[in-house]
C-alpha cells in the first residue's frame, strides 16, 4: 500500500494518475452538450449503493472508468452556458492549476512552519483584497470555506466587541454587567432579502433567531434605510443593545445592493458593528466600470467577500476582512503544542490566531495564480460581461408578455415568473412555475433557480457565465414558457 503514497519513489505514478484524470475531465469539458444529462436521484442513488467499499479496484484507471458512471457523466456542468441555476460560476485556469499544486503538496495554513510561503501568499492577499475594499492601515483578515463561515466569524467579532464595549460602559458607571445578562439583549440589523447565514449565526452565537431583526426592502429589494432607522431607535428605547448592522451588496435572490452610506451613517450613529456581506458582489472590487456600485463599503467594520462566485475560482475561496485588526483577537486561542504565546510574541505569523478553523487549505493559491497569469482587470472584465448580459436579460424578458420580472438587476441576477394569459387560479400559476423549473431540469437542457416572492413561486436566473448569450436566455425562456403550458393544459383540462 506504500505504493499509493505521494513522495519521491511514487512521483511517476502521480504523474500518469494526475494526467490521465486531467485528460478524461478535459474530454467530458470538451464533449458536454447539455449542463445535466436529467438523472434522478432513485436512478442514481441504487448505483452508488451497490459499490462495495470494502472491495477496492486498486487500479487507478478503473477506479476513473468507475467515476464516469457514478459522478463525471451525471455532474451538473457550471461551465455550460445553459447552467443559469445557483451562485457557481465556470472557473478560471489559473485557478485550477493552483488547485492542482496546492493538493499535492497539501500545505495547512494554519502555523508558520506547516506553510512557509503559503502563510506569507495568504497574508498579502488579505491586504490586497483590503486595499480595494479601502478599510485602511490597520485592516486585516483570514480566508475562510465560504460566506455562511465569513458572515459567521465577522459576527462572532461583532458580538464579543459589543459585548467589550457595552460591559465597559456599565462598569465605568458603578455597576456590573455580565455577559451572559448582556447577550440576550443583543440584536442584528439586516434586510430581509439577507442571507440565511445572518440568522443561523446568531442562533450559533447563542442570541437565538429573536435578535436578527429583519428591516424591509424597497421596491429595488435594497434596504430600507428609513425603516432601519426607527428600528435602530426602538431597539435603544426599549434598553436593547444594536450588536450589528448587516448590509448585503449582492442578494442571494436579487442581485440588490443595500444603500452602503446611508446604513455606515446609522450604524455609527448606534455604536452599531457594520458588516457587509459582499458574498456575490465581490467581483464589482475589480469591475473596470462598476467599483462605484460599492461605494460605503471602505466604511465596514468587516466584509465577508467569496471569491468563488464572482472572481470565478473554484469553491472554495473566501475570505473575512475587518477595518480593525485587533478586532480578531476575539477567535484567538493559544495552544502550546500549536502556537503557543510566546509565538505571537516573537511575531511568528500564525495564522491560526485570526481563524475559527484549525487545519485550512492554501485556497487563497488559486487566486493568487489567478491574479499573477489574468491580473484583476481580466478577473473584472468577465464579471462585467455578466452583469451586462443581465441588463440585456431583463430587457428581453421584461419584454416578452408570457412573463413578469421583478426588478432591473444591479448585478447579474434575474428574478421573473411565467404568467398564462387570461384568468387563471394564483395557486395554479405557482405550481405551473415551479413543475417548469423541476421539467426543465429533468430535461437536463438548462438549469435555472427558484425562489418565492411575497409568498409566489418565481424563476431565477443567475448569471456568471460569461460564454452565456441572450440567444441562450431566450432558449431557455421558451422551454420554460414551453413546459408551464403544458403543465397549464393538463392541469385545466382535468378540472374541466
Amino acid at each position: 500500500m506504500r505504493s499509493h503514497l505521494l513522495n519521491e519513489t511514487t512521483a511517476d505514478l502521480y504523474r500518469r494518475s494526475v494526467t490521465e484524470g486531467v485528460e478524461r475531465v478535459a474530454a467530458k469539458l470538451a464533449s458536454t452538450q447539455r449542463p445535466h444529462t436529467g438523472i434522478s436521484v432513485d436512478e442514481l442513488a441504487p448505483v452508488i449503493d451497490g459499490i462495495d467499499l470494502d472491495k477496492p479496484l486498486e487500479d487507478p484507471a478503473a477506479a476513473l472508468d468507475e467515476l464516469e458512471d457514478v459522478y463525471l457523466r451525471d455532474a451538473v456542468y457550471f461551465h455550460h452556458p445553459r447552467y443559469l441555476g445557483h451562485l457557481n460560476c465556470p472557473v478560471v485556469i489559473p485557478a485550477v492549476l493552483g488547485e492542482a499544486v496546492l493538493s499535492a503538496v497539501n500545505s495547512s495554513l494554519d502555523t508558520w512552519d506547516q506553510s512557509i510561503g503559503g502563510t506569507l501568499i495568504e497574508r498579502r492577499l488579505i491586504d490586497w483584497t483590503a486595499r480595494r475594499i479601502g478599510l485602511g492601515p490597520g485592516a486585516d483578515g483570514i480566508f475562510t470555506s465560504g460566506g455562511s463561515q465569513s458572515n459567521f466569524h465577522a459576527l462572532l467579532l461583532a458580538r464579543d466587541e459589543a459585548c467589550r464595549i457595552v460591559m465597559k460602559k456599565a462598569l465605568d458607571e458603578g455597576r456590573e454587567l455580565t455577559k451572559a445578562e448582556l447577550l440576550p439583549k443583543l440584536r442584528i440589523f439586516t434586510s430581509e432579502a439577507s442571507h440565511f447565514s445572518v440568522k443561523k449565526s446568531a442562533a450559533m452565537l447563542g442570541l437565538g433567531y429573536e435578535a436578527v431583526i429583519a428591516v424591509p426592502v424597497d421596491r429595488s429589494r435594497r434596504m430600507d434605510t428609513a425603516v432601519l432607522a426607527l428600528e435602530l431607535e426602538e431597539c435603544a428605547a426599549e434598553g436593547l443593545f444594536p450588536m450589528a448592522v448587516v448590509a448585503t451588496a449582492g442578494t442571494t435572490d436579487f442581485g440588490s445592493i443595500d444603500p452602503l452610506p446611508e446604513i455606515a451613517r446609522l450604524a455609527a450613529e448606534h455604536c452599531a458593528w457594520m458588516h457587509v456581506d459582499a458574498a456575490y458582489g465581490c467581483g464589482l472590487l475589480v469591475s473596470p466600470t462598476r467599483r462605484h456600485l460599492l461605494d460605503g463599503i471602505e466604511r465596514a467594520d468587516s466584509v465577508t467577500v467569496d471569491y468563488h462566485k464572482s472572481f470565478f475560482q473554484p469553491v472554495s475561496s473566501s475570505a473575512v476582512l475587518v477595518r480593525d485588526s485587533d478586532t480578531l483577537r476575539h477567535a484567538t486561542y493559544h495552544a502550546d503544542y500549536l502556537n503557543p504565546r510566546r509565538m505571537a510574541e516573537e511575531h511568528i505569523p500564525n495564522q491560526v490566531d485570526k481563524s475559527i478553523q484549525t487545519t485550512r487549505r492554501f485556497d487563497a493559491l488559486k487566486l493568487w495564480m489567478t491574479l499573477r497569469v489574468m491580473g484583476a482587470d481580466g478577473v473584472g472584465s468577465l464579471f462585467d460581461e455578466v452583469v451586462d448580459l443581465a441588463a440585456a436579460g431583463w430587457d428581453l424578458i421584461d419584454a416578452d408578455p408570457r412573463f413578469e420580472v421583478v426588478v432591473r438587476p444591479q448585478i447579474s441576477t434575474l428574478v421573473f415568473r411565467y404568467v398564462p394569459a387570461g384568468e387563471v387560479r394564483g395557486d395554479l400559476v405557482d405550481e405551473a412555475n415551479l413543475h417548469a423549473r423541476k421539467a426543465l431540469f429533468a430535461s437536463g437542457e438548462a438549469v435555472v433557480a427558484g425562489t418565492k416572492v411575497d409568498g409566489d413561486q418565481y424563476l431565477k436566473f443567475t448569471l456568471l457565465n460569461p460564454q452565456t448569450t441572450t440567444a441562450d436566455i431566450t432558449a431557455v425562456l421558451d422551454l420554460l414558457a414551453a413546459h408551464a403550458e403544458q403543465f397549464l393544459g393538463e392541469s385545466l383540462a382535468v378540472h374541466h
